[in-house]
């Protein structure tokens, strides 16, 4: 296995924040954890309706995966976020893990993220107060066209990643305990395979330079298809695996729990979870990507189920 040059921006990131938060509260030995599973939040009529910035208390840190970043989807919601709310925005932009870890240590406010069972240890360890669900896409393999494994339309995920290991191909892995890498963790087990080798390459970075790496290598990799649309035009790569189950990419907004962290800015995070399950909110993710790509990059799910989501056919 060989690693490329990992990316310091964790340490900036949190270099940047750390002390925002006080001491931690000592939980109640009577209360109650807030509950794992999402809520369902029906789209509020108006994201005027949400509350504005209370003087003084206007920044707000967002911890978030580095799709919704390299995507460009941030681009879009937080200034309109921000021209609702009056609340400025600080993000850092990481794997689902670390931003994760960030809520847990409090050095952010609200977390939007896609590793849900990584998601629903936190809920159960009392860090997050409420959580969610936003939107979801897929993931998709992409390759060199030439296909040295072929793995071109193979139905299962798992199966293409077991040819993969067979050929030996070059497969660049995120290696950074993001949602990404988990899914990708995810499918090398359903395969029975522990990846290992010079072929398998870890960049421990966020999805957009793990693309490049790939690219550069003429090898394989697993992506959010909205960070690969992206990025298309400068990548030598193909989509070549596609709507299998558990592909499925879905996202949450979840605020860090005030009975743990007091001084988090509780009032800008649930206005910030408002705001992305809000008619105006859930609006803009629908249409993103529209107008660039001919379809949305992210498919809306406020007031739905985690059941009721499905991956692109």
């Amino acid at each position: 296995m060989k690693r490329v040059h990992r990316a310091t921006g964790l340490l900036v990131a949190v270099a940047l924040v750390v002390g925002a938060c006080g001491m931690a509260a000592s939980p109640s030995p009577g209360g109650t954890r807030p509950t794992a599973a999402p809520s369902v939040a029906q789209p509020s009529a108006s994201a005027a309706a949400i509350g504005t910035a209370p003087a003084g208390k206007e920044s707000l840190i967002l911890a978030t995966t580095t799709s919704t970043q390299d995507s460009g989807l941030l681009d879009v919601l937080v200034p309109a976020f921000e021209d609702v709310t009056g609340y400025v925005v600080k993000t850092v932009a990481v794997g689902s893990g670390q931003a994760m870890a960030m809520g847990a240590e409090c050095n952010a406010d609200v977390l939007l993220v896609h590793s849900p069972a990584a998601e629903a240890t936190f809920m159960d360890a009392g860090s997050g107060a409420d959580r969610r669900l936003v939107m979801h896409n897929d993931f998709v393999i992409v390759g060199p066209s030439g296909d040295p494994a072929g793995i071109r339309g193979t139905p299962a995920a798992s199966d293409a990643f077991g040819k993969i290991a067979a050929a030996q191909a070059t497969f660049v892995s995120r290696g950074d305990d993001s949602g990404t890498h988990k899914a990708e963790l995810a499918l090398w087990k359903k395969a029975g395979i522990t990846p290992a080798g010079g072929w398998y390459v870890e960049s421990g970075q966020g999805m957009g330079a793990t693309l490049q790496i790939a690219s550069e290598k003429a090898g394989y990799t697993l992506t959010d298809r909205a960070t690969y649309l992206a990025q298309k035009s400068a990548l030598d790569l193909e989509v070549l695996v596609e709507g299998d189950a558990a592909l499925l990419n879905v996202y949450h907004v979840i605020s860090v729990n005030p009975a743990r962290w007091p001084s988090v800015n509780t009032a800008g995070a649930l206005a910030f979870a408002d705001y992305l399950t809000s008619v105006e909110g859930q609006a803009l993710i629908g249409s993103f990507g529209v107008g660039e790509f001919g379809e949305p990059l992210f498919v809306p799910d406020a007031g739905k189920t985690e059941d009721q989501l499905v991956p692109k056919p």
